[in-house]
Formats: C-alpha cells, sequence, structure tokens
C-alpha cells in the first residue's frame, strides 16, 4: 500500500473519532433523558427510583406507573422520534433542499387523511389497517407533490404546504360531520402521545424499526447521490433505484410515526438541521445523528406536553410546532430564497 493510498484513509478515520464520540454522548443523554421522562407527570417520580422500576420491580405505586404508564410511552416517544427524523433527513437528502420535510410536503398531511378516511368507511380498524391507510396516504400525497413541484425546489415546498393545508382541512371537516365516528380521533389528529402506549403497536414499530435499518443501508448511495446524479453514475450507484427506495423508506416512516401517534410536525425539519455540521456533510453519520437526536427532542417536548398546563396535557405536535416555527423561519433567512 502506498503512501497515497494510506493518507485518505487516515483522514478519515481521525475524522470518525469526533463523530464517534459525539454518537456515543448523543446515546448517553437520550438514555438520561428517557429517564427523565419517565419520571415527570401527575405524579413525579425520582430518577433513582424509575431505574429501579425498571431494573428492580417491586410492584409500589410508583413502580407500576413507571412501568405499565410510562416506559411504553417513552417507547413510543423514542421510535417516532427516530422515524421522523430519519424521514427529515432522507427526504433533505433526496430533495437536496434544506426545508425538505414530512410534514411541509405534506407526507404527513396525508397519511392523517388516509386514516381518517378509512375510519369513516369503517376500513381502518386495527393496527394493521391504520398502517396501511397510512402508508398508502403518504405514497398518493409524496407522489401528488413530486408531479406538481419536480421542475423546481421552490414551487415543491409550495405545494407540500398546500396539499397539507387542503388535507388537514378536508380531514377536519369530515371529523366535525361525523363526531360520532371519528371520537376516537380528535385528541389523536393533533398529534399526541398519550393514550397511545396501551394501544397494540406491534406492526408500526416493526414498520419503524426494518425502516430504520434500510435507511442505514441505503445511507451510502444516498451519499453519492448528494453528490449530483452523474457522481453517483460514476460511483455506481443506480440513481432511480436509490431514489425509489429513499421514497420507500420516507412514507413508511413518516406512515407509520403518524400511524401510532397522529400528525407531528417540524421534527423532521429541527433534527437534521442540528446534526448536519457535525456530519460533515456524510448521510451515514446525518441518519445515525437523527436517530438518537430525534428521540431526544420529542421526549423533551412530551416532557414540557405534561408540565405546561397544570389542569391537563398539550398535545405534543404544538410543543413541537412551538420549537419548530422558529427553526423554519431561521433555516429559510440562512438559506434564502435562492436556495429553496
Amino acid at each position: 500500500m502506498t503512501v497515497t493510498d494510506t493518507a485518505p484513509r487516515a483522514a478519515t478515520r481521525s475524522r470518525a473519532v469526533p463523530q464517534l464520540g459525539l454518537l456515543v454522548g448523543g446515546l448517553v443523554l437520550l438514555v438520561v433523558v428517557a429517564v427523565l421522562s419517565m419520571g415527570v407527570g401527575a405524579r413525579p417520580v425520582p430518577p433513582g427510583e424509575v431505574v429501579r422500576a425498571l431494573f428492580d420491580f417491586r410492584g409500589t405505586d410508583d413502580h407500576l406507573v413507571v412501568r405499565d404508564v410510562r416506559a411504553p410511552r417513552a417507547l413510543l416517544a423514542v421510535a417516532v422520534g427516530a422515524a421522523l427524523a430519519v424521514a427529515g433527513a432522507l427526504i433533505q437528502t433526496l430533495a437536496r433542499n434544506p426545508l425538505a420535510e414530512p410534514g411541509i410536503l405534506g407526507v404527513t398531511a396525508g397519511a392523517g387523511f388516509a386514516i381518517t378516511l378509512g375510519s369513516g368507511l369503517g376500513l381502518a380498524a386495527g393496527q394493521a389497517g391504520e398502517l396501511g391507510w397510512a402508508i398508502t396516504g403518504s405514497v398518493l400525497a409524496a407522489l401528488l407533490v413530486a408531479a406538481v413541484g419536480r421542475r423546481s425546489p421552490l414551487r415543491l415546498v409550495l405545494t407540500g404546504v398546500a396539499l397539507t393545508a387542503v388535507l388537514s382541512g378536508v380531514a377536519l371537516g369530515m371529523r366535525l360531520m361525523l363526531p360520532d365516528v371519528f371520537d376516537a380521533y380528535r385528541f389523536w389528529s393533533v398529534g399526541s402521545l398519550a393514550a397511545r402506549e396501551q394501544a397494540p403497536l406491534a406492526w408500526p414499530l416493526t414498520a419503524i424499526a426494518v425502516s430504520l435499518c434500510g435507511a442505514l443501508l441505503l445511507s451510502r448511495a444516498l451519499n453519492a447521490l448528494s453528490l449530483g446524479e452523474s457522481v453517483a453514475h460514476t460511483l455506481g450507484a443506480g440513481v432511480t433505484r436509490v431514489r425509489a427506495a429513499a421514497l420507500v423508506l420516507i412514507t413508511v416512516l413518516s406512515g407509520a410515526a403518524t400511524a401510532v401517534a397522529g400528525p407531528i410536525l417540524f421534527v423532521g425539519l429541527i433534527v437534521p438541521h442540528l446534526v448536519r455540521k457535525p456530519a460533515a456533510g456524510s448521510v451515514p453519520w446525518m441518519i445515525l445523528y437523527t436517530m438518537v437526536l430525534g428521540p431526544v427532542l420529542l421526549l423533551v417536548a412530551d416532557m414540557g406536553s405534561r408540565v405546561l398546563l397544570p389542569t391537563g396535557e398539550v398535545p405534543v405536535a404544538i410543543v413541537t410546532a412551538f420549537l419548530g416555527a422558529p427553526m423554519l423561519i431561521w433555516a429559510v433567512r440562512r438559506h434564502g430564497a435562492g436556495a429553496l
């Protein structure tokens, strides 16, 4: 092996060491935030007691609250946060647009509208039915936005925002006209983790886990695609195949997350922007970072949703909207209309 061969590899290893350290730090932060989230609520539980409830269950009231309610809710927040954040990273890489996000581009609204429609028709019963309708709605919304806005990134974003407004309005109208049919979907339609931790979630969580693994496997090909189609062809990446696979992953991740928690916006916008600098342009590292920090963001937002009001909970989607709206304004000011 020549000196010229070893130099790039040594440089790559030197960059990977601090990135790996940041990833480990993110995992530690995730564990800490998860433990804290399981102690926050109407019945506060100290962190030490949370750890004992998980590893030394004694059957006390605090332990029952942690094991039966808050631990499943934290697991749900981790899965949904990772799904939305990774979907945002994939769609920003695929569209080469810093403002692309499943919620902004209509994918989340498509899933929510499809579940509402399927429920009204009596065809979205059970977790498999909801997941199927959510993924179908996500696919159709993504195809429609791509067809209308494919010529311009700015048009892509505007089309997604318009479609989100239309589908959200129609779904709301359906719920208002048939309150008895959609009574169970009122709180879900705002985007919340409350009362979902006891629902059967095997299908959606399995779909999220498989899709996250798929995103990691696809990340190297997306790394080549992010350099441009001509470079990707030169490196041997099948551009059409990679785009199709990424679109499938985006729709499954967004659809599954929406099916279990309702439409939650801005997670897929905030997290990729936070990790873009430490990832240093590497799509694999961006996917790994978003997979860790997405759950951290949603757990923090969920904790905020429990303590903001003394009389009840605020839907977590409202908290993420408060966090995401300033991030969207900052991103627009930073990148400008020319980058859209």
